[in-house]
């Protein structure tokens, strides 16, 4: 199994950056479960059949979709480890804590902390998003708002995110139970960053209605565009105003690791809460997202809660107190943090910022070949990694859908698509340390056969399998 898998991130290149799974692929998981077991040897070839094949892309270097890293044969090995120790990382005196530990010291240092800051492994942004909203509001409210709930406290809360936030910002909110009608999406500029004159206008107004405004969240680097909200004006506003400062780095945060690009995010430092993920553009295999909380104690405040099976003591296995239990919802935790580690350990944060910094170099090449193509049009300013653009077409729309899917099945390349100002844009977002300017090429070689004609799937199938 081990060579299979080093043999199959070796020659990613010949595969299909996607392929379609076919019928009868996919009706072998409609079996029934299995009564009695199988070799190995058995099951592993049905792995190799009917999962290695179709898997997202991800890992292919022409893989431009979603924000997703693509890992490294270092991680994996160590997810291998890590699964070897099986260790439940919620809590106690054992080592996998104090790898945890050690990097959330690394994250302190990286994004400029303070030593009393709190880090926590989770799922990914979106939950990291979700537990910083909830440390917010426990500040705002205080401790007893856990038993009693926010309606007890009168308070209509309020929170602030420009109009080309994430989703799970608003998720989040309902979760909270604060409701998505809490939310104040603040108006963008044109190069879809919040509005600070807006957003001062909203915060005001809830104010002057008898509201309760708690939260302000920055985008370092919004899912669509790759904007970076004015990060240093949000948190003086935060201060000014009282307000919680958190900033969601899902997708551009590590790109402190860049000397050059560094500049972009001041005031990043300045935030009380941080999310971000390991998993993008640290490269760490999935899943691997932080939060960093630079009040460790309102952290803990928010979701510790004492248990008699959960006795802390100064001596033996159930030593080591505070837990990683104390600081989110999960006591069944895995070890994400050995992945982490080694690709840390392995590569170096130099390396890393050098990855980053070429994935916004190949996002400013891409944008320069669609600048001299006149069939082609930019569709946003190019602030990190992220490329908007389409092919120009009557019906366009409709024509870069069909691009883009058209893209997918012939496993060329796997951009994805996004909506600005109610215009369709494909969208390349450059996060694979694999990328090279061959496989941007590829893609608007593609685009432009695409969009000259109705169906150029089969052609392009046939170049795709002689590379």
């Amino acid at each position: 199994m081990l060579d299979d898998m080093i043999d199959h991130l070796e020659h990613l290149r010949e595969q299909p950056v996607w392929q379609p799974m076919p019928a009868a692929a996919r009706a072998n998981f409609r079996a029934e479960p299995p009564l009695e077991g199988s070799d190995l040897a058995v099951v592993y070839e049905e792995f190799r059949q009917y999962i290695l094949p179709y898997g997202s892309g991800n890992l292919h270097p022409g893989f431009m979709g979603w924000v997703q890293g693509a890992g490294t044969a270092e991680g994996m090995l160590a997810e291998m480890l890590a699964a070897t120790l099986n260790a439940n990382c919620g809590g106690r005196d054992h080592a996998a804590i104090e790898v945890e530990r050690q990097i959330a010291g690394w994250a302190r240092r990286i994004f400029g902390f303070p030593e009393g800051a709190s880090g926590l492994f989770v799922t990914g942004t979106s939950m990291a998003n979700f537990s910083a909203l909830i440390v917010a509001r426990t500040a705002i409210l205080g401790a007893q708002c856990q038993r009693e709930g926010v309606a007890a406290s009168g308070a209509r809360l309020t929170a602030y995110v420009s109009a080309a936030a994430h989703g799970s910002v608003q998720r989040a909110m309902e979760l909270a139970g604060l409701g998505a009608d809490a939310l104040r999406r603040v108006a963008t500029d044109h190069a879809h960053r919040i509005d600070m004159a807006a957003l001062r206008e909203a915060v005001a107004a809830d104010r002057a209605a008898g509201s309760t405004p708690f939260l302000v969240i920055g985008n370092a680097g919004t899912v669509d565009t790759g904007a970076i909200d004015d990060l240093a004006g949000l948190a003086a506003f935060a201060a000014a105003e009282r307000l919680w400062f958190h900033v969601d780095g899902a997708l551009g945060a590590l790109a402190v690791l860049a000397p050059a690009l560094k500049p972009r995010f001041d005031g990043i430092e300045r935030a009380d809460s941080l999310a971000f993920d390991f998993h993008k553009w640290g490269q760490v295999p999935y899943d691997a997202g932080f939060l960093l909380v630079r009040d460790g104690e309102a952290h803990r405040t928010a979701f510790a809660s004492p248990a008699a099976y959960l006795r802390r003591e100064t001596r033996g296995l159930a030593a080591g107190s505070p837990w990683p239990c104390d600081f989110g919802p999960d006591l069944s935790r895995g070890f994400r943090a050995l992945k982490t580690w080694f690709t840390l350990k392995v590569h170096g944060l130099h390396r890393l910022g050098a990855a980053i910094a070429e994935s916004c170099a190949l996002a400013q090449y891409l944008a320069r070949r669609i600048a001299a193509e006149p069939r082609l049009e930019l569709m946003a300013p190019v602030a990190l990694n992220v490329v908007c653009f389409r092919y120009r077409a009557a019906d366009a729309d409709d024509v870069n859908t069909a691009i883009v899917r058209d893209l997918h099945e012939a496993g060329v390349a796997a951009p994805s698509t996004t909506m600005l100002d109610g215009r369709l844009a494909i969208r390349a977002c450059l996060v694979n340390h694999r990328t090279e300017r061959r496989d941007v090429d590829a893609l608007l070689d593609a685009v432009l056969r695409l969009g000259a004609a109705d169906r150029a799937v089969p052609a392009l199938a046939e170049r795709s399998a002689g590379t």
